[in-house]
């Protein structure tokens, strides 16, 4: 896979006005979900459940592509069309989690390092073959007293680099993830610092591994307080701290920057997107790769009756997408 095929893909991820669904959720997350709104986690109702998120018509007007689980990379529609080929037939990009969650650092109580590098090469190879185009691989930085520590940047950044390298080797473009945890009563400071450190960390190890940046797509989290932080910051706030922190550490040949909703209710995730658009113009585009502010609004109108109320959900869904894809723009206007 030539690094123009990875460029042209990571483009098309982040083409303008678009953005990526996470459905990504492990078996124990998605049993949570499910928990939480009272249906049975089958794999029956697993597999039903992606259908209807990803079988939302028109989805594509606002939906680059969409982040897999495993499991659901290997299904079908009840039609018995693979989910690999319904997206490809309406235009988005399949896409799959690939690291295998974050375990204690030994040595470092309170941090975490992401696992999943042995036999990655093997199992990317398998994806490819089954029809994903991009890979994801999230680490977890936790801010507390005296935490993270540059053994936990370092250990992360690397793995990040890593992974990215063996995507690109099998033509897949890797989405790297470290994502700054918002629990904590940390202020917007702290963490915009933190988000620097990691930042600078983790594209100085994209370098000394030779991952390709044209080909490669940053999933960002954003500079907020802590979710106990006595002092929250406005739309404004978040926006101007995200970009600052953004400009100082992303290279501009980067294609684009797609963040994650980590905590943020639907609106602020949206909100914080649109005003970064609007303080534009930016040197990438900035998008957004939602999970549960895409999904949440829409799995609660489904528990409700599972069998009847798919075309309402998908609703929902659609109109998540399309607000995510105006602040992609940065044309949303909060309905408020």
């Amino acid at each position: 896979m030539s690094i123009e095929q990875l460029a042209e893909t990571a483009q098309a991820m982040v083409a303008a006005g678009k953005g990526i669904i996470a459905i990504d959720e492990s078996t124990a997350t998605i049993a949570k979900r499910f928990a939480g709104v009272g249906i049975e986690n089958t794999e029956e109702n697993r597999r039903a459940y992606r259908e209807l998120l990803l079988g939302t018509p028109n989805l594509n007007q606002y939906i680059s592509g969409a982040i897999l689980f495993d499991e659901t990379l290997r299904q079908s529609t009840k039609d018995g069309v693979p989910f690999a080929k319904l997206m490809a037939d309406n235009g988005m990009i399949p896409g799959i989690k690939v690291d295998k969650g974050p375990q204690a650092l030994a040595g470092f109580p309170g941090e975490v390092v992401t696992e999943g590098l042995d036999g990655l090469r093997a199992r990317l190879e398998e994806y490819y073959k089954l029809g994903a185009r991009f890979a994801k691989w999230r680490a977890v930085i936790n801010i507390g007293d005296d935490i993270p520590s540059g053994t936990c940047i370092e250990a992360n950044s690397h793995a990040l680099a890593r992974y990215a390298a063996l995507c690109q080797e099998q033509g897949l473009v890797p989405m790297v993830e470290p994502e700054v945890i918002m629990d904590g009563n940390h202020d917007i400071e702290t963490c915009f610092e933190v988000t620097e450190v990691v930042l600078r960390s983790l594209f100085g190890s994209l370098y000394e591994n030779s991952v390709m940046l044209e080909g490669t797509i940053l999933k960002a989290s954003m500079v907020l307080p802590g979710t106990t932080c006595a002092e929250q910051a406005s739309v404004d706030e978040v926006a101007a701290a995200t970009l600052q922190v953004l400009k100082s550490t992303v290279p501009a040949t980067l294609p684009g920057i797609v963040f994650l909703s980590g905590g943020q209710s639907d609106e602020a995730a949206t909100a914080h997107l649109n005003m970064m658009n609007q303080m534009g113009p930016n040197p990438w585009p900035l998008s957004f790769s939602y999970g549960r502010a895409m999904q949440s609004a829409a799995l609660k109108l489904w528990s409700q009756d599972i069998v009847n109320n798919v075309a309402k959900a998908q609703q929902t869904v659609f109109a998540r997408a399309r607000d995510n894809g105006l602040a992609a723009l940065g044309q949303w206007q909060s309905a408020a």
